[in-house]
C-alpha cells in the first residue's frame, strides 16, 4: 500500500495521539509493519500483517489504517480513501506492460526528437523569437539548451540562423519554450 503518509500522518498523529514521538517508530514498526521509505518525497510503503487481506478497499480510510497501526479507533473528521496497490509479481508485470503500452511510443518519439534535425517551422519561429528577444538573451538561452546535448555552443560571430540549424527537434522545442516564456 502506498500513500503520501508522512505529512498527513505526522499532523494526524500529533493532533490525536499526543505521545510526542514519531508515528512510524512509535506505532507502525511496533505493530509489525515494515516501513519502506521512498526517497525524500515523504511517501512510505507500509507492509504489514493483515493490511490488505479481506479488506474492503472502499472502506479503508485513514481511521481504519490508524486503528490497524495503533489498535485504537481513529478520530478523523474527514474521510479520504487510502490507495492500496497490489505489489504481487503478476500485478507488477501487468502494471509495467500497461505503462509500456501507454508511454512506450512517447519515449520512442522523444528519443527520436533528440537526434532528428529541427523542422523548418521551428527554425522560422526561432528566427522570429530571436529577433524579439535580442542577441544576449538568445545566446544565454541557446547555451542553456545545448548544454549536455553534444551540440556545440554558438560561436562568437556565428549568425542566429546558422546556429539554430544545428539544433535537434527536442533542443529547438526547449529553446522555443525558453524564449517564448518571457
Amino acid at each position: 500500500m502506498y500513500a503520501p503518509l508522512e505529512s498527513k500522518w505526522s499532523r494526524y498523529h500529533a493532533r490525536h495521539c499526543g505521545c510526542g514521538r514519531d508515528w512510524l517508530t512509535a506505532h507502525a514498526i511496533p505493530a509489525g509493519f515494515t516501513v519502506l521509505p521512498r526517497g525524500n518525497t515523504g511517501y512510505y510503503a507500509l507492509v504489514g500483517p493483515g493490511l490488505t487481506e479481506r479488506v474492503d478497499e472502499s472502506a479503508l480510510t485513514t481511521n481504519a489504517l490508524w486503528e490497524a497501526v495503533t489498535g485504537k479507533p481513529g478520530t478523523q473528521t474527514w474521510y479520504e480513501r487510502v490507495h492500496v496497490t497490489c505489489r504481487s509479481l503478476e500485478a507488477e508485470a501487468a502494471r509495467k506492460a500497461e505503462n509500456e503500452r501507454i508511454y512506450g511510443p512517447r519515449r520512442e518519439r522523444a528519443a527520436k526528437a533528440k537526434t532528428e534535425p529541427a523542422t523548418a517551422a521551428q527554425l522560422k519561429y526561432l528566427a522570429t523569437l530571436a529577433e524579439k528577444a535580442g542577441r544576449e538573451r538568445f545566446d544565454a538561452e541557446f547555451t542553456k539548451v545545448v548544454k549536455g546535448t553534444g551540440i556545440e555552443p554558438r560561436a562568437p560571430r556565428e549568425r542566429t540562423a546558422t546556429a539554430t540549424k544545428r539544433l535537434t527537434k527536442a533542443a529547438a522545442r526547449n529553446l522555443i519554450s525558453a524564449l517564448a516564456g518571457s
